[in-house]
Protein backbone atom coordinates (compact mmCIF):
# COMPACT_ATOMS: atom_id res chain seq x y z
CA UNK A 1 0.00 0.00 0.00
CA UNK A 2 2.89 2.64 0.25
CA UNK A 3 1.59 3.85 -3.67
CA UNK A 4 -1.15 4.65 -2.22
CA UNK A 5 0.11 6.32 1.20
CA UNK A 6 2.09 8.31 -1.17
CA UNK A 7 -0.70 9.71 -3.09
CA UNK A 8 -2.83 9.87 0.31
CA UNK A 9 -0.17 12.19 1.35
CA UNK A 10 0.38 14.01 -1.36
CA UNK A 11 -2.92 15.33 -1.03
CA UNK A 12 -2.32 16.43 1.96
CA UNK A 13 0.56 18.11 2.07
CA UNK A 14 -0.96 20.26 -0.75
CA UNK A 15 -3.58 21.27 1.87
CA UNK A 16 0.13 22.74 3.60
CA UNK A 17 -1.08 26.77 2.26
CA UNK A 18 0.33 29.09 4.46
CA UNK A 19 1.54 29.52 8.03
CA UNK A 20 -1.08 30.97 9.45
CA UNK A 21 -0.15 33.26 13.28
CA UNK A 22 0.87 36.48 11.37
CA UNK A 23 2.77 39.81 12.88
CA UNK A 24 1.14 42.70 10.91
CA UNK A 25 0.47 46.24 11.73
CA UNK A 26 -2.53 47.49 13.91
CA UNK A 27 -4.31 49.02 11.11
CA UNK A 28 -8.22 48.84 11.71
CA UNK A 29 -9.11 47.97 7.96
CA UNK A 30 -11.39 45.47 9.03
CA UNK A 31 -13.90 47.78 10.13
CA UNK A 32 -15.27 46.99 13.68
CA UNK A 33 -14.56 43.44 13.24
CA UNK A 34 -11.48 43.09 15.71
CA UNK A 35 -11.06 46.86 16.21
CA UNK A 36 -7.89 47.27 18.13
CA UNK A 37 -7.28 43.86 17.73
CA UNK A 38 -3.95 43.50 15.84
CA UNK A 39 -3.41 40.95 13.04
CA UNK A 40 -1.21 38.40 14.62
CA UNK A 41 -3.38 38.33 17.51
CA UNK A 42 -6.50 37.56 15.33
CA UNK A 43 -4.60 34.95 13.36
CA UNK A 44 -3.46 33.27 16.64
CA UNK A 45 -6.74 32.78 18.18
CA UNK A 46 -8.21 31.97 14.87
CA UNK A 47 -5.50 29.17 14.95
CA UNK A 48 -6.47 28.38 18.64
CA UNK A 49 -10.08 28.25 17.75
CA UNK A 50 -9.78 25.94 14.90
CA UNK A 51 -7.47 23.30 17.00
CA UNK A 52 -10.34 23.32 19.37
CA UNK A 53 -13.15 22.59 17.51
CA UNK A 54 -14.07 19.10 17.47
CA UNK A 55 -14.57 18.78 13.66
CA UNK A 56 -14.15 20.21 10.78
CA UNK A 57 -15.08 19.78 6.35
CA UNK A 58 -11.76 20.95 4.44
CA UNK A 59 -12.59 21.87 0.51
CA UNK A 60 -9.59 22.69 -1.17
CA UNK A 61 -7.74 23.13 -4.36
CA UNK A 62 -4.12 23.31 -5.81
CA UNK A 63 -2.37 23.47 -8.62
CA UNK A 64 1.22 21.08 -8.84
CA UNK A 65 4.18 22.11 -10.11
CA UNK A 66 3.07 19.45 -13.21
CA UNK A 67 0.01 21.10 -14.37
CA UNK A 68 -2.12 19.13 -12.53
CA UNK A 69 -4.81 19.81 -10.63
CA UNK A 70 -5.26 18.23 -6.84
CA UNK A 71 -8.62 18.66 -4.85
CA UNK A 72 -9.60 17.76 -1.63
CA UNK A 73 -13.23 17.17 -0.28
CA UNK A 74 -12.92 15.43 3.71
CA UNK A 75 -14.27 15.82 6.68
CA UNK A 76 -12.59 15.54 10.07
CA UNK A 77 -12.68 15.40 13.91
CA UNK A 78 -10.68 14.71 16.74
CA UNK A 79 -11.31 11.13 16.86
CA UNK A 80 -9.86 10.26 13.22
CA UNK A 81 -13.55 9.62 12.03
CA UNK A 82 -13.15 11.22 8.46
CA UNK A 83 -15.27 10.84 5.08
CA UNK A 84 -14.31 12.31 1.81
CA UNK A 85 -12.96 12.47 -2.00
CA UNK A 86 -9.19 12.86 -2.85
CA UNK A 87 -8.50 13.53 -6.45
CA UNK A 88 -5.20 14.03 -8.30
CA UNK A 89 -3.40 13.23 -11.43
CA UNK A 90 -6.43 12.38 -13.02
CA UNK A 91 -7.18 9.75 -10.65
CA UNK A 92 -10.57 9.76 -7.90
CA UNK A 93 -10.07 8.08 -4.26
CA UNK A 94 -13.17 8.18 -2.02
CA UNK A 95 -12.25 7.75 1.59
CA UNK A 96 -13.37 6.74 5.00
CA UNK A 97 -11.54 6.11 7.99
CA UNK A 98 -13.53 4.74 11.47
CA UNK A 99 -13.06 2.78 14.57
CA UNK A 100 -8.91 2.48 13.47
CA UNK A 101 -10.01 1.24 9.68
CA UNK A 102 -9.22 2.91 6.56
CA UNK A 103 -11.32 2.38 3.61
CA UNK A 104 -10.50 3.80 0.52
CA UNK A 105 -12.55 3.54 -2.83
CA UNK A 106 -10.64 3.99 -6.40
CA UNK A 107 -11.21 3.84 -9.62
CA UNK A 108 -8.68 1.69 -11.83
CA UNK A 109 -6.86 4.93 -12.99
CA UNK A 110 -5.84 5.19 -9.28
CA UNK A 111 -5.67 1.80 -8.30
CA UNK A 112 -2.82 1.50 -11.38
CA UNK A 113 -0.52 4.02 -9.89
CA UNK A 114 -1.07 3.47 -5.93
CA UNK A 115 -0.14 -0.55 -6.99
CA UNK A 116 2.48 0.10 -10.03
CA UNK A 117 5.20 -1.59 -7.97
CA UNK A 118 3.16 -4.57 -6.28
CA UNK A 119 3.63 -7.87 -7.62
CA UNK A 120 0.56 -8.76 -9.59
CA UNK A 121 -0.81 -5.57 -9.64
CA UNK A 122 -2.40 -6.76 -13.35
CA UNK A 123 -4.82 -9.30 -11.22
CA UNK A 124 -5.12 -7.05 -8.46
CA UNK A 125 -6.85 -3.60 -9.86
CA UNK A 126 -9.83 -5.62 -11.91
CA UNK A 127 -10.71 -6.76 -8.04
CA UNK A 128 -10.28 -3.67 -6.40
CA UNK A 129 -11.08 -0.88 -8.31
CA UNK A 130 -14.23 0.91 -7.70
CA UNK A 131 -14.35 -1.24 -4.25
CA UNK A 132 -13.93 -0.38 -0.66
CA UNK A 133 -10.66 -1.16 -0.18
CA UNK A 134 -10.41 -2.22 4.03
CA UNK A 135 -6.53 -2.10 5.48
CA UNK A 136 -5.76 -1.58 9.05
CA UNK A 137 -5.17 2.56 9.02
CA UNK A 138 -1.21 2.82 10.18
CA UNK A 139 -0.02 6.18 11.84
CA UNK A 140 1.25 8.01 8.80
CA UNK A 141 -1.87 7.31 7.28
CA UNK A 142 -4.11 8.69 10.01
CA UNK A 143 -1.79 11.10 11.14
CA UNK A 144 -1.47 12.51 8.06
CA UNK A 145 -4.80 12.65 6.58
CA UNK A 146 -8.05 11.70 9.13
CA UNK A 147 -5.83 13.29 12.19
CA UNK A 148 -7.65 16.71 12.06
CA UNK A 149 -5.03 18.15 14.43
CA UNK A 150 -2.42 16.68 12.03
CA UNK A 151 -4.39 18.92 9.20
CA UNK A 152 -4.58 21.54 11.45
CA UNK A 153 -0.54 21.62 12.13
CA UNK A 154 0.30 21.04 8.40
CA UNK A 155 -0.73 24.57 7.36
CA UNK A 156 1.63 26.26 10.19
CA UNK A 157 4.72 23.97 8.99
CA UNK A 158 6.32 27.02 8.09
CA UNK A 159 7.42 28.90 10.44
CA UNK A 160 8.84 31.73 8.24
CA UNK A 161 5.30 32.71 6.90
CA UNK A 162 3.79 33.65 10.25
CA UNK A 163 5.61 37.31 9.54
CA UNK A 164 3.79 40.22 8.10
CA UNK A 165 0.20 39.63 7.66
CA UNK A 166 -1.94 42.75 7.91
CA UNK A 167 -5.70 43.22 7.95
CA UNK A 168 -7.78 44.40 4.75
CA UNK A 169 -10.97 44.63 4.94
CA UNK A 170 -14.01 41.91 5.37
CA UNK A 171 -15.91 39.81 3.32
CA UNK A 172 -18.35 36.95 3.30
CA UNK A 173 -16.99 33.61 2.81
CA UNK A 174 -20.04 30.78 2.42
CA UNK A 175 -22.10 33.30 3.79
CA UNK A 176 -20.34 33.89 6.48
CA UNK A 177 -18.21 37.77 7.45
CA UNK A 178 -14.84 37.27 7.81
CA UNK A 179 -11.80 39.51 8.19
CA UNK A 180 -9.03 39.38 5.49
CA UNK A 181 -5.23 38.98 6.59
CA UNK A 182 -2.87 39.15 3.81
CA UNK A 183 0.88 39.59 3.08
CA UNK A 184 3.26 39.88 0.12
CA UNK A 185 5.42 36.22 0.09
CA UNK A 186 8.68 35.63 -1.86
CA UNK A 187 8.13 34.59 -5.57
CA UNK A 188 5.05 37.59 -6.00
CA UNK A 189 2.69 34.84 -3.96
CA UNK A 190 -0.16 36.94 -2.08
CA UNK A 191 -1.67 34.92 0.72
CA UNK A 192 -4.47 35.27 2.56
CA UNK A 193 -6.37 33.92 5.78
CA UNK A 194 -9.98 34.82 6.24
CA UNK A 195 -11.31 34.49 9.76
CA UNK A 196 -14.71 34.45 10.97
CA UNK A 197 -15.93 37.78 12.81
CA UNK A 198 -18.76 36.54 14.39
CA UNK A 199 -18.48 33.73 16.59
CA UNK A 200 -15.20 31.95 17.71
CA UNK A 201 -12.71 33.39 15.30
CA UNK A 202 -12.23 29.81 13.26
CA UNK A 203 -10.57 30.13 10.11
CA UNK A 204 -13.01 30.03 7.14
CA UNK A 205 -10.50 29.95 4.35
CA UNK A 206 -7.09 30.13 2.95
CA UNK A 207 -5.98 30.95 -0.15
CA UNK A 208 -2.10 31.75 -2.04
CA UNK A 209 -2.35 33.51 -5.04
CA UNK A 210 0.14 34.75 -7.86
CA UNK A 211 2.91 31.91 -7.50
CA UNK A 212 3.88 28.42 -9.57
CA UNK A 213 1.23 26.75 -7.12
CA UNK A 214 -2.07 28.44 -6.71
CA UNK A 215 -4.24 27.33 -4.23
CA UNK A 216 -7.28 27.41 -1.75
CA UNK A 217 -9.24 26.13 1.16
CA UNK A 218 -12.59 26.54 2.53
CA UNK A 219 -13.36 25.02 6.20
CA UNK A 220 -16.91 24.83 7.31
CA UNK A 221 -18.95 22.89 9.57
CA UNK A 222 -17.01 23.56 12.77
CA UNK A 223 -18.44 20.91 15.09
CA UNK A 224 -21.12 18.89 13.25
CA UNK A 225 -20.49 15.18 13.65
CA UNK A 226 -18.68 13.37 11.43
CA UNK A 227 -20.24 9.75 10.85
CA UNK A 228 -18.67 7.27 8.50
CA UNK A 229 -20.99 4.61 7.61
CA UNK A 230 -19.03 0.97 7.38
CA UNK A 231 -19.53 -0.11 3.70
CA UNK A 232 -21.45 -3.31 3.18
CA UNK A 233 -19.39 -6.13 2.96
CA UNK A 234 -20.36 -6.94 -0.91
CA UNK A 235 -18.55 -3.69 -1.66
CA UNK A 236 -15.47 -4.76 0.81
CA UNK A 237 -12.55 -6.64 -0.71
CA UNK A 238 -9.35 -6.83 1.75
CA UNK A 239 -6.18 -6.00 -0.55
CA UNK A 240 -3.67 -8.10 1.85
CA UNK A 241 -5.95 -11.48 1.27
CA UNK A 242 -5.85 -10.17 -2.91
CA UNK A 243 -2.32 -9.84 -2.97
CA UNK A 244 -1.72 -13.23 -1.51
CA UNK A 245 -3.67 -15.02 -3.65
CA UNK A 246 -2.02 -13.52 -6.42
CA UNK A 247 1.49 -14.45 -5.51
CA UNK A 248 0.18 -18.23 -5.25
CA UNK A 249 -1.24 -18.41 -9.09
Amino acid sequence: MHGSRVLTLTAVAGMSLLGLVGCGGDSDEGGEAFKGTSADRIAADAVKATEQADSMHVKGRMRQSGGEELTVDLAVDQRKNCDGTIKTAGTTADVRHLDGTLYLRGDEKYWQTALKEQPGAGKIVPKVKDKWVKTPADDSMTQGLCDKQGLVASMDEDKSERKGLKKAGTTTVDGKEAIKLTKKASGGETLTLYVATEGKPYILRTTSSGGESPNTATFSDYGKAVEPQEPSADETVDLKALAAASQRT
